[in-house]
């Protein structure tokens, strides 16, 4: 069996170096690797691939910048001609970003079969980019690979499985959980100057805080205000630290470059609470052991919230402070049931295996 991967961004480079691990362990499955570019710069791309021993990338188009229509129609027309020349035979994709919409409609246009890695999430906010994505891709693919009961209920709510036959839902586990279980023993401390132990991690980069001057003003005085009392470290995402500055504001926390996985992991687990918009995150910190506030009003995790790992906190200055001061240094104790233990890229080889 040929499968082309598609791949544009962190997240989704952290999820394939467990997958295509469990791929090639099949022996009978060979993968290419295209990766769309979305993110490009060395600590946002090219150290994941030399950290997580993911192999080279075949292809490279180096598409990034741009608005969502703009970019994700040249992936579109790139990832097509990519695929009438390799001629897979099935086209696998991660998550919720441009590159996994560029890569599911195009294999779909093509007739080729798509397999979708954290199928049926759902934040059930439709003005979120990632939102449109999960839907759409969920509803072109042919194997539908989910970490959790929810996401294969949300499936089922939306006629998926159908009874024509398209569409198989697998309940695998989630793959973020196997990455963090596999690397975190290779985590390591970021070569950047760090306050005292512990301190908040934090991470905002979603469009929904980044492109409102209001949310974002908001979130940046409640980590300044936080600040005066909890050391905050904030890896930050490019798009964030412009967004920023174009406020004039200026951060009174510890700000650094965006770290590479391992440091991540190391971050995590040497922080006391993580703060963060992003879905990845938000499982991280929970396998680590860490209480989150997600600064969003919804999450595609909620079964982090119903088992009381996670608080959504929006943008609210004051619910930000009270609960940061609560759930400070508070241990989350991970189980194993709730995301499949760790072994869900073997299951998806399996399965992708049995099928060619």
């Amino acid at each position: 069996m040929r499968i082309l991967t598609v791949v544009g961004a962190r997240p989704q480079f952290v999820k394939a170096s467990v997958v295509s691990l469990a791929l090639a362990k099949q022996g009978t499955i060979g993968e290419c690797i295209l990766h769309t570019g979305q993110h490009f710069d060395d600590n946002m791309s090219d150290v994941f691939f030399r950290e997580l021993g993911i192999p080279t990338p075949e292809i490279r188009l180096d598409i990034h910048g741009g608005n969502h229509g703009d970019m994700t129609g040249r992936m579109l027309a790139e990832i097509e001609r990519a695929i009438l020349a390799k001629k897979p035979d099935a086209v696998l994709v991660y998550g919720d970003t441009n590159s996994t919409l560029a890569g599911a409609l195009a294999a779909a246009k093509l007739h080729v079969p798509v397999a979708h890695v954290e199928a049926g999430l759902r934040s059930f906010d439709r003005r979120m980019p990632e939102e449109v994505n999960r839907v759409l891709t969920d509803h072109l693919s042919k194997w539908l690979f989910c970490p959790t009961d929810v996401a294969v209920s949300n499936l089922k709510s939306e006629g998926i499985p159908s009874d024509t036959g398209i569409g198989t839902v697998h309940k695998v586990g989630d793959v973020m959980e196997d990455s963090t279980r596999l690397f975190v023993r290779l985590a390591r401390q970021p070569e950047f100057s760090l306050p005292r132990e512990p301190f908040v991690l934090a991470t905002i980069h979603r469009a929904e805080n980044t492109d409102d001057p209001e949310r974002l003003a908001a979130l940046v005085n409640a980590l300044n205000t936080l600040s005066r009392t909890t050391p905050v470290v904030f890896p930050i995402h490019p798009r964030t630290r412009q967004a920023i500055e174009r406020t004039g504001q200026i951060p009174a926390f510890v700000t650094m470059p965006p770290v590479g996985y391992l440091e991540m992991l190391w971050l995590i687990q040497h922080c006391g609470l993580v703060l963060t918009d992003s879905g990845g995150l938000q499982k991280e910190a929970y396998f680590l052991g860490k209480y989150c506030l997600t600064c969003r009003e919804t999450t595609e995790w909620i079964e982090l919230v119903r088992v009381g790992a996670n608080s959504l906190v929006g943008t609210s200055g004051r619910q930000i402070l009270d609960l940061a001061a609560a759930k400070f240094n508070t241990a989350v104790k991970p189980d194993a049931a709730l995301y499949g233990g760790g072994a869900a890229a073997g299951r998806i080889a399996t399965i992708l295996a049995g099928a060619a």
